[in-house]
């Protein structure tokens, strides 16, 4: 039995390799969820006028990786205080959102949230929501697996955005 688990964390580029690199992650697909516009294309999402978010879809055995897991991955990938977007990308589109699929998951985010706001580990609130998930439409082919098909944009982006806070993740 598989489950899934819908993440947005700005561009979904830069989402896909952190989870698809797991044991038990069997597929992670780019798109774009929470919308009002049915089948958007890129070009309608980047344009902000679809209320869409990038994000990623991922299909997961919870036998052998556990939502949990998954989530506490979501958190090191993002800037959970930026509800504005994230690194350089701005925008609704790119904004921190964890969609849940249902109570359980809902539950577990919340208290991953409460979690990491206790830490201390942020000086600043986090905003990162948790909502609904709602009808996932799946990104063109170009953008599914970019890590892959061009390794060396991909790391350009990832060096240029500084998508990952080490600093914040460290200890």
């Amino acid at each position: 039995m598989t489950e899934k688990a819908i993440f947005a964390g700005g561009c979904f580029w830069c989402m896909i390799q952190p989870f698809d690199q797991q044991p038990g992650i069997l597929s992670v697909i780019s798109g774009y969820t929470g919308g009002h516009v049915p089948n958007p294309t890129y070009e309608q999402v980047k344009s902000y006028s679809t209320g869409h978010t990038e994000a990623v879809e991922i299909t997961f055995d919870p036998d052998i990786i556990s939502y949990q897991a998954l989530v506490e991955i979501y958190w090191q990938q993002t800037d959970p205080t930026d509800a504005l977007g994230q690194f350089e990308d701005r925008g609704d589109n790119y904004r921190p959102v964890i969609f849940y699929q249902n109570e359980e998951q809902k539950s577990i985010a919340e208290k991953s949230k409460h979690t990491l706001e206790s830490s201390g580990r942020f000086k600043e609130k986090i905003v990162t929501t948790i909502e609904p998930a709602s009808t996932f439409y799946p990104a063109e082919e170009y953008h599914q697996d970019f890590y892959k098909k061009d390794p060396e944009r991909y790391e350009d982006a990832h060096h240029i955005r500084g998508r990952f806070l080490k600093e914040n993740w460290e200890n």
